[in-house]
């Protein structure tokens, strides 16, 4: 066994972002996902590699969707397929004739998983959107503010991989794991301003208990408004991340950066005194280089860090022993996540190239060598 979804077949329609996203992480635990490419998508004679780490480990089929000859192979995979997962606007999938109606009555146990921004209803169901609107109205991007200044967008990690992606993958799985025991398949349903609204269900508690005020962002704790919850500019330009939120991590801090005796910084719940004590702390550590505040904090409890880009992350001693990051075709990138101790996934493999497997995946799924034929040979499907 490779991973614990070893031996779950899953149909990938071709998408962007969330998609994908999810479609990886079900391959990076093991399961067989075949990704179906457009036609149009397949550059014949073009060997350069897919540098595109959200499509790594899992073959590609090129099959057009309009075509009918397409339309029943694509069936035909759905028919040995556990799960389908696609991105489009609704609606799409029952035009082309590949809705959930079409799909569970060739396989009644199928999970069909669809990924959409506003959800498969509702006033805003059809029309277009990105991850900066969703979690827009989930009540999400205000928070992500510093006092007095304008919201600022985290990438589109909240809406479309964590409120998208991440839930489209943790429904697929629970709707398999049903399907197991009951033989029965569903659809699911998950939308990106769902999953952005859970992703807010610790600071709603917070606002219920009146640990979080919603009308002041960027004055809470954990929204930087607290002196010792924020990054601070170092001397080089670089920046250090400090988290010490219980008194003891507090106390820590203070001592390694020289001001345990300071009364200023005594009361560290006081949210009052906690721009002029913000003001102490980022004096102090523009003194120092970013990297030799890192060795101060290296073997403290005081909850700092260097703020790492993207480059440098992978060659710290941490990641280094745990093996967080991995290269795959050259590309250094994430070692597949969480961790298992009895059925660990194999290593990923490098993204296809679009119809790089059209000829192997319809065999391998089924398809006799003749309709396989038939389908290249009527522009059905399309071989790299």
């Amino acid at each position: 066994m490779s991973g614990p979804l070893d031996g779950c077949r899953i149909v990938e329609i071709a998408g962007i972002g969330p998609g994908p996203f999810a479609a990886m992480l079900l391959a990076d635990m093991g399961a067989e996902v075949v990704r179906i490419d457009r036609p149009q998508s397949v550059r014949p004679g073009d060997e350069r590699p897919n540098l595109d780490v959200l499509q790594r480990s899992r073959r590609s089929a090129a099959i057009d969707l309009k075509h009918p000859g397409g339309v029943e192979a694509v069936l035909s995979l759905v028919e040995r397929a556990d799960a389908l997962l696609e991105g489009f606007r609704p609606g799409v999938m029952e035009r082309l004739g590949l809705g959930p109606d079409e799909c569970l009555a060739r396989n009644p146990a199928l999970v069909y998983g669809r990924m959409t921004g506003w959800g498969q209803e509702g006033p805003l169901a059809k029309r277009a959107g990105h991850d900066i609107d969703y979690i827009a109205l989930a009540g999400a991007l205000a928070h992500f503010a510093r006092d007095g200044e304008a919201p600022v967008p985290p990438m589109n990690l909240v809406g479309d991989f964590g409120g998208g992606g991440m839930f489209l993958a943790f429904g697929t799985v629970c709707a398999m794991l049903e399907a197991g025991r009951t033989g029965r398949g569903q659809v699911v349903d998950a939308a990106m301003i769902d999953g952005t609204a859970a992703l807010m269900a610790m600071f709603r508690g917070f606002a219920a208990m009146g640990l979080f005020d919603e009308s002041r962002p960027g004055r809470n704790l954990l929204d930087t408004g607290a002196h010792f919850y924020d990054v601070y500019r170092c001397s080089d330009g670089r920046w250090l991340a400090i988290g010490a939120i219980e008194p003891q991590f507090y106390a820590e801090l203070l001592d390694r950066l020289g001001l345990a005796g300071d009364e200023t910084l005594a009361p560290q719940m006081d949210a009052a005194s906690w721009p002029a004590m913000k003001a102490r702390i980022a004096s102090v550590v523009a003194t120092r280089a970013r990297d030799e505040w890192a060795a101060v904090f290296a073997d403290s409890d005081a909850c700092v860090a260097p703020v790492l880009t993207m480059g440098e992350a992978p060659s710290h001693p941490h990641h280094v022993a745990r093996g967080t990051f991995t290269e795959v075709g050259g590309v250094v990138q994430h070692a597949p996540a969480p961790r298992f101790s009895r059925t660990p996934p194999a290593p990923p493999s490098p993204p296809a190239r679009a119809g790089e497997h059209t000829r192997e995946v319809l065999s391998s799924w089924g398809v006799d060598d003749a309709a396989v034929g038939a389908l290249l040979a009527s522009g059905a499907a399309v071989q790299a």
